[in-house]
């Protein structure tokens, strides 16, 4: 079954952890994208580095990143500058790419990073994440359309995950296993104050769903507008 952005995001989107979030990222990614290295970082809420997912690179190269390749490499700046995509073609020609200290001294000649593109997960205005994917040589570099396909998925990453952190603070247990992973995603947009056909849009699912969503979730959770069912779901633990 061929790998689409739709497809992804709707794996995305039934996540019920931060692991059931990284492994169909890992799993689609890399062909999505047509990249042969690609990986995730998370933070947590205090900006320490939680988990770090790679694909086609050797355990050395988390050490080399972190020791050194981090100093020297401007994609991640960027990101961290302006929490929005970027590949090494934003900010350099190709030749003054192949004369950075980031190609020359390990990604580029030493891991085959021909092409490079960044990307960030995002949470309450801070970067919580990063995903990252290479391009080996003899490979095209990645263009405007990788780059729409890559801020799109971005903040579907990001949105999830700090949903499912606000799942994990705000929504007593209670009623949380009454919803589904998918429903408990409509009641945080719900919440968020948007119309059937907003969450619809922005679940890439018809507004009729969302209307027949509603509906279960009212039974399920006993109540008869949508006002109730935020305020029923929102209730904190003592």
């Amino acid at each position: 079954m061929p790998r689409t952005l739709q497809s992804l995001v709707q794996r995305l989107a039934i996540a019920r952890d931060e692991r059931e979030l990284r492994l169909p990222f890992m799993d689609a990614a890399g062909e999505l994208f047509e990249a042969q290295h690609w990986g995730i970082s998370l933070r947590n809420q205090e900006g320490k580095l939680e988990t770090v997912d790679l694909k086609g690179l050797p355990d050395s190269f988390i050490d080399y990143y972190t020791r050194f390749g981090i100093t020297i490499d401007p994609l991640r700046e960027y990101v961290i500058k302006h929490h929005a995509p970027v590949h090494e073609q934003v900010l350099f020609t190709e030749e003054s790419w192949k004369r950075s200290a980031l190609y020359v001294h390990g990604c580029g000649l030493q891991y085959n990073h021909e092409h490079a593109m960044t990307g960030p997960i995002v949470g309450h205005g801070q970067l919580m994440g990063m995903v990252h994917f290479a391009r080996t040589s003899g490979y095209p570099a990645f263009n405007a359309k990788d780059m729409a396909n890559l801020s799109a998925l971005c903040a579907h990453l990001s949105a999830q995950r700090a949903l499912l952190h606000v799942h994990s603070k705000r929504l007593t247990s209670e009623w949380v296993n009454r919803l589904t992973a998918r429903e408990l995603q409509i009641a945080e947009l719900v919440a968020q104050g948007l119309t059937n056909a907003e969450i619809g849009a922005e679940l890439w699912i018809t507004k009729n769903s969302v209307k027949q969503a509603l509906k279960r979730m009212f039974r399920k959770l006993n109540v008869t507008a949508r006002a109730e069912l935020v305020a029923r779901l929102l209730q904190v633990e003592d």
